[in-house]
């Protein structure tokens, strides 16, 4: 019984650039960071009042905006926009990257 073992054979893997792309990330992302929302919504309605529960719902929140757009006949607002981040949001979004390479 022989097996071959090719030394960094794991880097060149990881940083394939044909197994992902860039479309495939940004999908990755969106999708973990719902996913992480959802759980942060379930533990903050069915978790009791405990020190485990205010870390896991604790955020840091980045904002941008608003950005407006004032045209002739049309005007418009965007934002502002609001990225929440904290452990159950990282949570889903490696929840999501995992399934997402397992149907690689």
């Amino acid at each position: 019984m022989q097996t071959d073992v090719v030394v960094g054979s794991g880097v060149r893997t990881l940083l394939d650039s044909r197994r992902r792309s860039v479309s495939r990330v940004i999908w990755t992302l969106i999708l973990g960071l719902f996913l992480g929302g959802l759980l942060t919504k379930l533990s903050e309605a069915f978790l009791p009042e405990s020190a485990a529960r205010d870390f896991l719902i604790t955020s840091v929140a980045a904002s941008v905006g608003p950005f407006e757009l004032d045209l002739a006949a049309v005007a418009i607002t965007l934002g502002p926009l609001v990225l929440m981040l904290n452990v159950l949001t990282i949570v889903g979004v490696g929840i999501v990257a995992f399934v997402a390479r397992s149907l690689i």
